[in-house]
């Protein structure tokens, strides 16, 4: 299954990186892709960066955003997996992952799980943690495991997507480093965003879709310096395999053919899933075994 990543910077405005957006989901379009996977909350700079109660107004399209990339996926026939904002209800907003269908029907949604709470990502100020489950998304390619950025560091949700029958983890993302962090630093932190998903891919027999954002982006009250988006996106075989890579700071538009018939020859060489224990790991559901 030919499958497109697509990585770039926000632009000018939000109208300006939505129509970025779409103009590189056309050229994914155009080389044949069927499944499109975009980076986390695409269509604007990442907001989370710090604490604006004015912020929320960006939520404020939430049935207009879904009518709009319903249509970008009927226009160009795939499969889309975009990340939105969603205002629930009064104070009540998520971060939410839509799936769309060839025919621009909404396949489904997972609100994400996992909520990060640190200096330049203040998600847990935005969103409210999804109540929907762990739950993979049957579309016409497939059923693909969609989780968001924070969640792709707990081997339980990927655990849970495999479990209940994804063919596929994919993880819109959006996360960097600080400028004023050492070079021997950075690497360490890319190399374990990129380890850990890699072992979700390896324990569970699946292939990995991850897709993250490239450039700096600034607070806007000016407070903190900034978050600079790393980029590398990739795509894994179910062995932990890098099929390809992003660079760290170039737009690219990747296209990967997924293998999804070649988890059910790896777990049967390794049969992970067989041999797991379940009697034995009751105390997973507790915060800590004092």
């Amino acid at each position: 299954m030919k499958t497109a990543l697509i990585q770039h910077a926000i632009q000018g405005s939000a109208k300006e990186t939505i129509a970025k957006t779409v103009s590189l989901i056309h050229q994914a379009s155009s080389q044949g892709a069927e499944l499109v996977v975009l980076q986390e909350l695409h269509q604007d700079r990442y907001f989370c960066i710090n604490e604006d109660v004015e912020c929320f107004d960006l939520a404020s399209n939430w049935e207009a955003d879904i009518a709009f990339w319903s249509g970008i996926a009927k226009e160009n026939k795939i499969v889309l997996v975009t990340s939105l904002f969603e205002k629930r209800s009064a104070g009540l907003y998520h971060n939410t992952a839509v799936v769309f269908e060839k025919d621009g029907t909404v396949a489904g949604k997972y609100r994400k799980m996992h909520i990060p709470d640190d200096p330049g990502f203040y998600e847990k100020f935005y969103f409210t943690p999804g109540d929907m489950g762990y739950n993979p998304i049957q579309t016409s390619v497939g059923k693909l495991g969609v989780l968001v950025c924070w969640d792709q560091w707990y081997p339980e949700a990927a655990r849970l997507m495999a479990l209940k029958g994804a063919e596929m983890l994919i993880y819109p993302t959006a996360i960097g480093w600080f400028d004023e962090d050492t070079e021997d630093e950075k690497k360490r932190q890319c190399d374990a965003w990129e380890t850990i998903q890699r072992g979700h891919a390896i324990a569970n027999g699946l292939p990995v879709i991850s897709v993250n954002r490239i450039g700096k982006e600034a607070d806007n009250h000016n407070v903190l310096d900034g978050i600079r988006f790393w980029g590398n996106s990739f795509a894994c075989g179910p062995q932990g395999e890098i099929i390809v890579r992003a660079s760290h700071d170039q737009e690219e538009v990747l296209i990967v053919d997924v293998d999804l018939e070649r988890g059910e020859h790896v777990r049967r060489i390794w049969p992970f899933l067989r041999d797991r224990r379940i009697e034995t790991y009751g105390d997973l559901t507790k915060r800590f075994c004092d």
